[in-house]
């Protein structure tokens, strides 16, 4: 099993170009399986976690209802955002500049295959983050993604997911929000949940602009002991360069 872990940052990028970057690095994992399995190859999987940003742009899942995007589509150009329905889980959300965002593009077969477990450790992921913070985040019960002050009217979503899978092989992931404009997510119900408040790591810490860079290696550190991962070494040393 290969544990090792590709690690790019991809700046800010289009959704459409990021998404395409996905795929062709999911179907690259799907084909070597499906080679492995046919011709008994025995051809080592890869592993990658992008990290990203993008312009405005509104996404809505495979389950998800266009009702919950509030805004026509010269609305949408008036602000500067795009829209795109795609195939992970989940409901409508919204991308924008000041999020990190994360695609793990895993083979599970090479940690375990558990998707449960898999949301489980993402959100881990974004909990321990946020704990270095002195922000105490947690799951709530039958929703998706990372919230503060569960279970009280103060409930608010910091980070929102959403996956999909096919021969235990993964993409999309999470989106949290650091320095993120809060005002873009009042033209959708995010997530399809109502009456939830959306926030961002820099308005809990009271700050004007949080370093997305340390974020970002928070993150990583919490990941890669999560799934136990290694780093190509030569990849780590340039990520840590440029950051």
């Amino acid at each position: 099993m290969n544990k090792a872990v590709n690690i790019q940052d991809l700046g800010l990028k289009d959704y459409k170009e990021a998404w395409d970057f996905q795929e062709t690095l999911f179907k690259q994992t799907i084909d070597i399986k499906i080679k492995n399995r046919r011709e008994s190859a025995g051809l080592t999987t890869p592993n990658h976690l992008l990290f990203v940003s993008h312009p405005h742009v509104y996404t809505l899942g495979k389950s998800g209802d266009i009702s919950n995007l509030l805004l026509s589509e010269s609305q949408l150009e008036s602000k500067g955002a795009t829209f795109y329905k795609i195939n992970r889980g989940g409901d409508i959300t919204y991308h924008g500049p000041g999020q990190v965002v994360g695609y793990p593009i895993l083979d599970l077969e090479n940690f375990f295959t558990d998707i449960h477990k898999f949301l489980r450790f993402l959100e881990d992921t974004i909990i321990l983050t946020l704990e270095e913070y002195g922000i105490k985040a947690e799951r709530s019960p039958g929703e998706t993604g990372v919230w503060l002050d569960v279970g009280t009217p103060f409930a608010r979503k910091i980070c929102a997911m959403g996956v999909r899978a096919s021969r235990w092989v993964t993409m999309h992931g999470f989106a949290l929000n650091v320095n993120a404009d809060l005002g873009y997510f009042d033209n959708i119900i995010p997530c399809g949940i109502r009456g939830k408040a959306v926030t961002s790591l820099h308005v809990e810490l009271g700050q004007a602009k949080v370093d997305e860079a340390e974020v970002k290696a928070k993150l990583l550190k919490h990941f890669l002991k999560l799934f136990e991962h290694t780093l190509y070494p030569d990849l780590l040393v340039e990520y840590l360069q440029c950051h």
